[in-house]
């Protein structure tokens, strides 16, 4: 169905999320950046993407460029009905792409209710 939202608001959406990671997790993210994007190009109904190195796979000559999270305002609003249901689905997808970063599988956030 979709609902439509506009551009700062969801960036408001996405920063709200960010500030309920607690702040001992946000302390341990290492050089990741959060991006919001209208859609992926490869896949646009994803509603997130992890892209980097996760925390659990970096070895001690580790040095690249920022690990990359992005949250896909297109693919959200069209999945969701209304506006509460959009702070929810942010919230879930940032939560979701973070536990990525630290090396946290689909499987596993599945199982946890983050999927």
């Amino acid at each position: 169905m979709g609902i439509e939202i506009d551009r700062l608001r969801f960036d408001e959406l996405v920063s709200e999320a960010l500030d309920q990671v607690p702040p001992k997790l946000a302390a341990a993210m290492d050089n990741v950046v959060v991006l919001v994007e209208e859609r992926n190009p490869e896949d646009p109904s994803i509603l997130g993407l992890y892209e980097g190195v996760a925390l659990t796979e970096r070895t001690h000559d580790y040095s690249s460029l920022p690990d990359r999270i992005y949250i896909y305002r297109g693919a959200l609003l069209e999945f969701c009905d209304d506006e509460e249901q959009v702070v929810e689905e942010v919230m879930v997808t940032v939560v979701h792409e973070i536990a990525h970063h630290f090396g946290i599988d689909d499987d596993r956030l599945h199982e946890l209710g983050w999927g």
